[in-house]
């Protein structure tokens, strides 16, 4: 079992269930899945790069990434339907306990001058963190980077609202900036 679902059983769980006066234990929130997000860009003058992009972000998340197409084309950004822009994965299961745990513990303390990630949720409880470059991964080596380029990164929870997916991922060791310290 990965270390942070075992954390989430044994620990999150019951503290939500306390906090929100949850008897149903099916009721309690949960990380439902973690989906990653690359739109590449300079994709439209070299297919090579959503290539790149890809392999960097499978090695990343230990999933094969799917391309995502164009779905309009965009004269003005001589851009055509179905067209190769970017990549994604889904992760969920143990991959997403494992990805969320390296997340939190390995990769967000190794950003610049890093005080924490904003604590805005999108208001039906999941979270989206973007990240500037893959190479504040550690399974990325510097000398391989063709170009830096940034992702998405959503957690989707079964939290029924902010309050209840923001206490989720406090516990689960999300390193928000302190909502106190800011007023």
């Amino acid at each position: 079992m990965a270390r942070l679902k075992e954390v989430y059983t044994s620990q999150v769980r019951p503290k939500l269930a306390e906090a929100f006066e949850i008897k149903n234990i099916h009721a309690i929130p949960r990380l439902e899945k973690i989906v990653v997000n690359m739109g590449v860009a300079g994709a439209v003058e070299s297919k090579s790069k959503v290539e790149t992009a890809a392999r960097d972000m499978g090695t990343i998340t230990g999933q094969k990434p799917t391309i995502r197409n164009a779905k309009k084309s965009i004269a003005g950004f001589k851009l055509r339907e179905g067209m190769p822009i970017g990549c994604a994965v889904t992760l969920r299961g143990e991959r997403m306990w494992e990805f969320a745990d390296r997340l939190i513990a390995v990769v967000l303390p190794r950003i610049r001058d890093f005080r924490g990630v904003k604590d805005k949720l999108d208001g039906r409880g999941n979270y989206t963190l973007g990240l500037s470059e893959q190479s504040i991964f550690p399974e990325i080596p510097f000398d391989r980077i063709e170009f830096q380029q940034g992702m998405d990164i959503t957690f989707v929870t079964s939290a029924p609202t902010d309050s209840q997916g923001y206490m989720l991922l406090k516990e689960l060791g999300m390193p928000f900036i302190d909502r106190n310290a800011k007023a």
